[in-house]
Parts: structure tokens; sequence; C-alpha cells
């Protein structure tokens, strides 16, 4: 566990390093979330001791349904799945969580194929692995899961402080942004929108203290990123 702590620590670390110009706030440590889904007591049971004994979270769900009922979790998490189940199957449970990258999803299963193999893992899957379970093995891919939710809501927040922060930009002053990130000078923004370069600077001094950028590379940065583009004419 002190392993993984120290992996998702070093992942972040990168991460926020990289992304220095957005001045995001670390996630804080919490304790990292395993959501075990299997129809099987026994699975659950057996999984629930040897992943709370590396000193995760652990929460276990006989069906879809009872996993779906819940809340969404707000921390590092990864999704332990049997492919077969009572309910809906693992893939279609899959397809219904598309597009939560924060909650990576492990495949287990006593009856592997090739074809469900290769569909789970065009569809986003971290590992599919076969019972009876190699301990080592699934500790290593939830160690990786987590990781990789570490880092997808470290970029969510991140994007959200970016979100808000050009929400509070003036509709001139986005203008103003869009003008400077794309390399016009102050005097050339002035001529594009018909106000003075003293108004310009004005404008970009409070775009850059609003968006919390030290420097043009950073508001470019967060520009890009926003996916801001400029309207210039020349």
């Amino acid at each position: 566990q002190e392993a993984l702590r120290s992996s998702v620590s070093l992942s972040t670390m990168n991460v926020s390093s990289a992304e220095s110009a957005i001045n995001a706030p670390p996630i804080q440590n919490v304790m990292p979330l395993v959501s075990v889904i299997d129809d099987e007591v026994c699975v659950r049971e057996s999984l629930e001791l040897l992943l709370t004994a590396e000193g995760w979270r652990v929460e276990t769900f006989a069906s879809a349904a009872d996993f779906m009922s819940g809340p969404r979790a707000t921390v590092p998490c990864c999704i332990v799945l049997d492919v077969r189940l009572a309910d809906l199957s693992g893939l279609d449970l899959q397809r219904q969580l598309v597009g939560r990258a924060d909650s990576p999803i492990i495949f287990i299963t006593g009856y592997a194929d090739v074809p469900t193999t290769v569909h789970a893992m065009k569809a986003g899957a971290l590992d599919f692995l076969t019972k009876p379970l190699q301990t080592d093995v699934l500790l290593d891919a939830v160690r990786r899961a987590l990781e990789r939710s570490c880092a997808a809501l470290l970029h969510e927040t991140e994007m959200q402080q970016l979100r808000t922060r050009y929400s509070s930009l003036t509709p001139r002053e986005r203008e103003v942004m869009a003008l400077v990130v794309a390399g016009l000078l102050n005097k050339q923004v002035g001529g594009e929108l018909g106000i003075s370069e003293i108004t310009v600077k004005a404008h970009r001094g409070q775009v850059m203290r609003k968006m919390k950028a030290d420097s043009l590379p950073a508001l470019v940065t967060m520009a890009l990123r926003l996916g801001v583009r400029s309207a210039a004419t020349h």
C-alpha cells in the first residue's frame, strides 16, 4: 500500500508539474476506493479481505443494479467487475459507465473467450483477468487503475478551475484574451477591437489576474486547454 501511495503521489506530482500554469491544488490524500461487483458471495468476500488488507476501502455489490443505485465516487477509485452477472452483464454495465475515466474497470471472469476480452479492452477496460485470480496480478492491476483514476480526477479538477476562471471574464476581456494568445501585440489587439492600446493593456492585466496566469505562455496553455479561439480578421 505504501508503494501505491508513493506511485500515486509521484503521478500527481508529474501531472501538476506539467500543468504548473494551472496552479491547481494537488488531490488531497484520501483512501482509494475499490468497488467489487460479482454475484458470487465467496468471490466478493475473498476479494474484500484481500483488497482491504492492502489498505484500500472496499465496497462489494452482488449486481450491476446495486452498484448503479449508489452515489458516484469522488475519490481515486476503480471497479473490479465480473463479466457474468445476474442482471446486466459486465459488458452492459461497462457501456453504461462509458465516459467515466475516473473509474477504470478491471474485468474478472471464469469463462474467458477471445471475442469478449477484445470487446472489453476496446471499450476501455484496464485489464481482463481470469479466475482463479493471481493475487499479485490483481493487486498490480488495481494499483495501475487507481493511478489512472487519480490522474483523471486531477485533470477534471484543473479543468473545472479553468472554466470557473474563464467564466469570470467579461465579454471584452475574453475578446482580448483570444487575440493576445493568438500572438497579436497590444496595438494590433486595439486595432481589431477598435479600442486604445492603453485600454487593451488594462483588459490584458485583468485577464492575467483573473486567470491567475503569471506569464503569457501560461495564459496560452490555459487557452489551448479551454479551446479558446481568436476571431481576428488580420
